[in-house]
């Protein structure tokens, strides 16, 4: 039988993970001063302006105007012609304290939110992520580094991906289209610009075993992109839900992850799911595995908690991690170790899939899967 699945990732210097990048940095400065901090940071980018909202509880100072600035900066947002670069561009700041109701009504190990969270691992790749996520993934990343250091001297920081994946039998056989749009200086002619894209980008990351004659890839489908970024286009944090985590392999719980202190159990307890996830692949119990949780805002264990592998382990091994951890969002935050300043990393192409030592979600623990086979 034959199925379809595609992904889609951005450029660093898309609109929508400009905000994510930005509210990770602001993050990431308070938790480095104040690992206790409770944020929940949201941007809004368009032509010039940046503007920062949100909750904060913390005594400690950030610097927010600057950690904007600065991110932009990074990003690549150097130049006047852009129509937004981080010299110029206004901030706006409009960060209020955490709600006393809450905070008050809030026990020290309850969820700071009632939420959904998913997480998936598949064998199909070796950092078991479906491979239409690796696909749009290595794209945008191949994009970034090609236009920071000067390589293809034509690219603008905008940009996105999008992989469409054929299965046959549950395994994936050909990469049926990919669709990407750069953008790009106004000098660059439409067929240099394709063909230093296939030569330097697609050639390079896509394994050729994927590409078939039927393969259907197309570079900016309506030819010139010059206009791009935020003065194209506004930016919000949170935006990008489906490319931050599985593409179309997997549900979304609908929230988003950026901005937020790891007591936001939609972010922490979707990183606790995809570690559980890929550790059950990792043990050979499952060829795929979806994790689903479901949070109520003040409470310590999730309300639901079951394991789908997709054959008749499910059952077992929801029970056996029951057993394992209570999955409060005390005992996440300290399994994963997320009280660092660790978010800006994890946003940049998706918060999953990702080889960093730093980024205990992604771990295999050998361990773990020991004790998941033990009876």
């Amino acid at each position: 039988m034959k199925t379809i699945q595609s992904a889609e990732s951005v450029c660093q210097g898309h609109p929508d993970k400009i905000a994510d990048l930005i509210s990770d940095a602001i993050l990431d400065d308070l938790i480095q001063k104040d690992p206790y901090a409770k944020a929940s940071i949201e941007v809004l980018i368009t032509t010039g302006l940046v503007h920062v909202s949100g909750e904060l509880s913390t005594d400690a100072y950030v610097d927010i105007p600057n950690i904007a600035r600065n991110t932009l900066i990074e990003i690549g947002y150097t130049k006047p012609e852009y129509g937004f670069d981080g010299y110029s561009a206004g901030v706006i700041t409009t960060v209020d304290e955490q709600s006393p109701e809450i905070a008050l009504g809030i026990p020290s190990e309850g969820a700071g939110d009632t939420s959904i969270v998913v997480g998936y691992a598949t064998d199909e790749t070796e950092n078991f992520m479906p491979l239409a996520c690796n696909i749009a993934k290595n794209i945008t990343q191949r994009l970034d580094y090609l236009r920071k250091e000067d390589i293809l001297t034509f690219l603008r920081p905008d940009g996105k991906a999008i992989a469409v994946v054929e299965y046959e039998n549950g395994k994936p056989v050909r990469l049926d289209s990919l669709t990407i749009l750069v953008q790009h200086e106004p000098y660059i002619a439409e067929h240099e610009l394709k063909e230093a894209v296939m030569e330097e980008v697609v050639k390079k990351v896509i394994d050729e075993k994927y590409i078939t004659s039927k393969t259907n890839i197309v570079i900016n489908p309506i030819g010139r992109f010059v206009i791009g970024g935020p003065m194209a286009d506004t930016g919000l944090t949170g935006r990008k839900i489906i490319a931050d985590s599985y593409g179309t392999s997997a549900a979304s719980g609908g929230s988003a992850f950026s901005g937020k202190d790891p007591t936001k159990i939609d972010r922490s307890a979707s990183y606790m799911a995809r570690f559980i996830a890929k550790n059950v692949v990792a043990s050979g119990l499952a060829k795929r595995c979806n994790v689903e949780m479901v949070y109520v805002i003040g409470m310590e264990h999730p309300i639901s908690f079951n394991v789908y592998t997709y054959n008749e382990k499910g059952e077992y091994i929801t029970k056996k991690i029951k057993n394992m951890f209570s999955l409060s969002p005390y005992e996440i935050i300290e399994f994963l170790d997320l009280r660092k300043p660790i978010y800006k990393k994890a946003t940049k192409y998706g918060h999953f899939g990702i080889f960093d030592e730093e980024l205990l979600w992604e771990n295999l623990d050998k361990n773990f899967q020991e004790r998941l086979k033990s009876e």
